[in-house]
């Protein structure tokens, strides 16, 4: 009975492992055709199972992105990250974030992104607009917005004005159509169909209505636009072939576009434009004021990735050129989509692969007489955090509609009207190369910043291989650069947009960085009587032109302190001032005076005695202190201004160790009565007792006592019948005055 239900478990396991994969076959079918809300479905019942996966969570995260369950997208990439190193996984965990408010998470992903992809042109627009909010803050016009009254609870999106400019045709999938099945499975909403509005002087709607058949399919509708000439007329949908055909080898209906002839209000003549396919899509066209160029989007091989924008000559006779990519100045390996020219020439598009505020974000190719110029974000009033996209212009170039997911709408996507309060400024670039001091080479992957009048951090870049960078300013405005690298010193510079002319674009500004040669402080102390190394020794140095502490350091037990020269460079001078100190210790200090001509370490212990003298009972200060000798007038004891000096180095070092005690002894040479020298030097002594004794606290620390000639230091007497013969130099060495310390 045992192995019968083994037997029977064992089945049960295989039977169920088999649904499992049979579920998970189904919910990848329905991804690679798009079906994210059923594939979302399938894959939910699957977590936790047999089957899942880093790759199926992915999978999961990305069909709530795409159903705009972004909460849900969250909280699944944040799982799949942590387990995947698949870059794009980390691209759509930070764009979630981003639509999400999360702005500092997604930065932080954004810059794992970089290192996983730094080649990527969305690493590469992200990396040089690390301070993109401020920067699109900064450089967009002002926009007022309104909620379209027309919107309803459905989708409703892409509003196209007629060229006389009385009718406006949109998307929407607020019809429901009798007898056929109207929902698609991307999302579950209903196919998209195009309608038209009539508007009257306001731009109010007065009346709108379904197209005919003869425009909507059975399957989504698109973007459309009217050629200039007013003849014809270009519009998007899935592609309506029957049978295989209809499909790409991956199940999916891609888009293709179909012209029709526009003859009394009516589309006449329908025919493929040249470039569809049934592998690729091809949509969202829009044509240049001339009629001359038409603009498109499309996935097809050899672009960037995903839906890159492209241009195609329009020629006289209704026939096209070549399909020209527009390059990586607006593509990137994300979607480039909903192209729009307006009158003045500007390229309007939505992307989400260029830095933006989350989602789908709108920008402008500004057009400068006939030539493209600079790609800008539209702002933070045009786009949000959700996706913001299909914008278009009425004739004026001032006002129309665009498109928005954002929150406090009537449905899914709404249509907003817009108004441009100010106009775009043709921005300026500030541009140049970083580069070494010494022969002028360039200095390749130099960090350099951008900082406004307030020092505020605008922006960073890296400079690339040949040593080049560029910033976008804005006019009217002062700035300053800075460029850093490892082992140079910073270069600077500043740069002001004011009272600049118009044609003025851009400013050249190379940055140089000079090679920091590596200059150090060595110092190293020791004991004066035993050259033993100290430790613990307090070193102080100061700049003497500057004030500033260069050293503030305890010496190590190598009796060292090291200190990098990080900001001096070659030809500098260093004036400093020097103090050692030490419990136990008298207290040294010094002057050094230098120029440095060489790279390498300032060993300050070669050039200056940096040894230090303990303080113990029974030395004599004067042997360790450079005291001069202190001198009197003949037979007098009245304290000179020369003597006063000399005592005032040691009332320094009694405040300094306010617990030593002094002897002070005065003491004479041979030469005249004992008497008179013993009295005569003990006046002397407590003379200059008293003179150190009014200047310390705790005074009864010093006495005075004189000795005469009763301690001569060498054998210079000539009392009795003594007769000296030493010379004038031995009796001024038994001329002296002793510091002798009693107590510590």
């Amino acid at each position: 009975m045992k192995h019968i239900l083994v037997t029977i478990s064992l089945l049960f396991t295989i039977q169920f492992a088999n649904a499992q994969a049979g579920k998970l076959k189904r919910a990848d079918n329905y991804y690679k055709t798009l079906a994210f809300a059923l594939a979302a479905d399938q894959y939910e019942g699957l977590i936790g199972s047999e089957v899942d996966s880093p790759e199926m969570q992915s999978k999961l995260a990305y069909s709530y992105f795409r159903t705009e369950r972004f909460d849900l997208s969250e909280k699944t990439y944040a799982k799949v990250v942590q387990q995947s190193s698949n870059a794009e996984d980390v691209y759509q965990y930070a764009q979630v974030l981003k639509i999400n408010g999360n702005y500092t998470a997604s930065d932080e992903w954004m810059n794992k992104f970089i290192a996983m992809k730094p080649n990527d042109v969305r690493s590469q627009s992200f990396n040089s607009q690390k301070n993109y909010k401020e920067q699109i803050a900064a450089a967009a016009p002002d926009f007022s917005i309104q909620n379209w009254k027309n919107n309803s609870e459905y989708t409703d999106f892409g509003t196209y004005p007629s060229l006389d400019a009385n009718k406006l045709y949109f998307l929407s999938s607020r019809s429901e159509r009798s007898f056929v099945h109207n929902n698609w499975t991307w999302n579950n909403d209903r196919f998209l169909e195009l309608h038209v509005a009539t508007t009257d002087s306001t731009n109010e709607v007065v009346n709108q209505d379904v197209l005919s058949k003869r425009v909507n399919s059975r399957f989504h509708e698109g973007p459309i636009c009217f050629h200039p000439n007013g003849k014809w007329v270009i519009y998007t949908r899935n592609n309506i072939k029957k049978g295989n055909k209809r499909k790409d080898n991956q199940g999916i209906q891609n888009l293709k576009l179909y012209i029709a002839d526009v003859s009394n209000g009516k589309w006449l003549n329908e025919r493929e434009f040249i470039y569809n396919s049934r592998d690729y899509s091809v949509g969202h066209p829009s044509f240049t004021p001339d009629g001359k160029w038409m603009y498109l989007s499309s996935d097809k091989p050899g672009g960037f990735g995903g839906a890159d924008i492209y241009q195609v000559a329009v020629k006289e006779d209704g026939t096209f050129g070549e399909l020209i990519n527009l390059g990586k100045e607006i593509n990137t390996e994300g979607q480039e989509m909903f192209p729009w020219v307006s009158q003045e020439g500007h390229l309007f598009f939505s992307s989400d692969g260029l830095v933006g505020l989350g989602g789908l974000d709108i920008f402008v190719w500004l057009n400068d007489n006939n030539n493209f110029t600079e790609v800008l974000n539209c702002g933070t009033t045009i786009n949000s955090s959700y996706d913001d996209f299909a914008l278009t212009t009425f004739n004026n170039g001032k006002e129309g509609y665009f498109s928005s997911n954002r929150s406090g709408g009537k449905g899914g996507d709404d249509i907003y009207h817009y108004q441009q309060l100010t106009p775009f400024s043709l921005g300026l670039m500030v541009k140049g190369y970083t580069k070494d001091k010494n022969g002028s080479a360039i200095l390749a992957q130099t960090t350099v910043y951008l900082f406004d009048s307030a020092s505020k951090k605008m922006d960073s870049v890296v400079s690339n291989n040949q040593g080049y960078y560029e910033f976008h300013l804005v006019r009217d405005a002062n700035y300053q650069l800075l460029a850093e690298k490892p082992d140079y010193f910073d270069g600077k510079a500043s740069v002001t947009t004011k009272a600049l002319p118009v044609s003025t674009r851009v400013i050249d500004q190379d940055l140089v960085l000079e090679k920091d040669p590596g200059f150090a402080l060595l110092t190293i102390v020791k004991d004066g009587q035993t050259s033993e190394v100290l430790d613990s020794v307090q070193v102080e140095i100061k700049d003497l032109k500057t004030g500033n502490k260069v050293i503030y350091d305890l010496t190590n037990e190598n009796g060292e302190v090291f200190k990098s020269l990080a900001t001096n460079k070659m030809g500098d001078v260093l004036d400093y001032s020097i103090k050692l100190s030490r419990p136990g210790y008298l207290t040294k200090e010094l002057v050094y005076t230098t120029k440095l001509t060489k790279p390498g370490v300032v060993e300050l212990n070669k050039a200056l005695d940096m040894t230090m003298d303990k303080l113990t009972v029974g030395i004599d200060l004067a042997t360790i202190i450079d005291i001069k000798p202190i001198y009197f007038d003949y037979a007098k004891y009245a304290i000179r201004k020369d003597a006063s000096i000399e005592l005032d180095k040691i009332v320094k070092v009694m405040k300094e160790y306010p617990t030593m005690e002094i002897e002070l002894g005065s003491h004479t040479d041979c030469r005249g009565s004992i008497a008179s020298n013993e009295k005569l030097s003990d006046n002397r002594a407590k003379a200059s007792a008293a003179y150190i004794r009014a200047r310390i606290p705790n005074p009864d620390r010093i006495y005075g006592k004189g000795y005469g000639e009763a301690k001569l230091k060498n054998g210079c007497g000539c009392e009795g019948p003594v007769k000296s013969t030493c010379s004038e130099a031995e009796h001024q060495e038994n001329r002296r005055t002793e510091f002798i310390i009693m107590k510590m």
